[in-house]
């Protein structure tokens, strides 16, 4: 399960390799204020500037690029716009979870356990 978004798993692995934002921007071709923004995660990177960045990192593209919300975000929006009920539920979820009378663990496991009935 993913734990963390792509931002904060850049800068972590930039910590570990004792980078500063300044020298990653740099060896990967990109302003440090464009890198900080990715780290804040108000910006996705490019696959190609993200696979510069796996790469100075020592880690996959792949892996960074699974942490890449952007298309989950577009599906649920779609979703959201298309079926009220749907809209309903996703805003009733995220409410419940921001008060924190659901847990984002439990929310995954019950609607895991319940397939789709025909």
């Amino acid at each position: 399960m993913i734990n963390k978004s792509l931002g904060q798993t850049v800068r972590e692995l930039r910590d570990k390799a004792d980078l500063s934002l300044r020298e990653l921007a740099g060896k990967v071709g990109v302003s440090a204020p464009f890198l900080s923004d990715v780290e804040l995660g108000r910006r996705y990177p490019s696959d190609d500037v993200l696979r510069k960045i796996a790469d100075e990192l020592k880690t996959s593209f792949e892996g960074l690029k699974a942490l890449d919300t952007r298309a989950a975000y577009a599906d649920i929006k779609r979703l959201m716009l298309a079926d009220p009920q749907a809209g309903f539920a996703f805003r009733t979820a995220a409410e419940k979870i921001r008060k924190g009378d659901l847990l984002v663990h439990d929310f995954l496991k019950n609607i895991q356990k319940h397939p789709k009935t025909k």
